[in-house]
């Protein structure tokens, strides 16, 4: 049965496969011309990249191994403007039972160091799955004029994330 140490490395290739379905959907908007949306999504994709490099860091803390996993390929190729998002809608959830599947098993492990240092992601993981859900409805409603939803992105831009002020520290510094 894996370990809270096995299954955090695992979450490790997680946060970078979800950084990299993030890249690929940001790719894809570039492609269309619509610089809101890819940039919204190429943050996303650094800060997944961050999160991973916040569980190394933990890992080195607590001086346990750490394995770098490799990752599939990020799928490319949508049917449309909307499908990137639902796509990305998707992962944040699977991602957040992911988190709540590894804060179960430090807790049932007694790993309560382990259980306080994910209790930042749950944050985030509401917060990630919120604004994704958001975006889906914006997305949605203009997907007929891409136009208002890059308008809509760029009176939005600029709020930034609060949770990032205190989150965890990364290895090599977040990005």
């Amino acid at each position: 049965m894996p370990t809270f140490v096995d299954t955090l490395n695992e979450q490790i290739g997680h946060e970078f496969s979800a950084s990299q379905q993030y890249v690929a959907i940001a790719v894809f908007y570039d492609a269309e011309s619509l610089p809101q949306l890819a940039s919204y999504f190429y943050r996303q994709a650094v800060e997944e990249r961050n999160h991973a490099m916040m569980m190394v860091q933990y890992l080195l803390d607590a001086d346990q191994p750490v394995v770098v996993p490799g990752i599939d390929p990020p799928q490319t190729q949508f049917a449309d403007v909307v499908a990137p998002v639902s796509l990305a809608l998707a992962q944040e959830k699977r991602v957040t039972d992911q988190i709540v599947g590894l804060v179960t098993l430090a807790r049932g492990e007694g790993e309560l160091v382990g259980e306080q240092f994910l209790h930042w992601f749950l944050q985030e993981q509401r917060e990630e799955v919120a604004s994704m859900t958001e975006l889906l409805s914006v997305v949605e409603r203009g997907k007929d004029n891409l136009l208002s939803v890059e308008e809509h992105l760029s009176r939005a831009a600029g709020a930034g994330n609060p949770l990032e002020a205190g989150a965890p520290p990364a290895a090599g510094g977040a990005l």
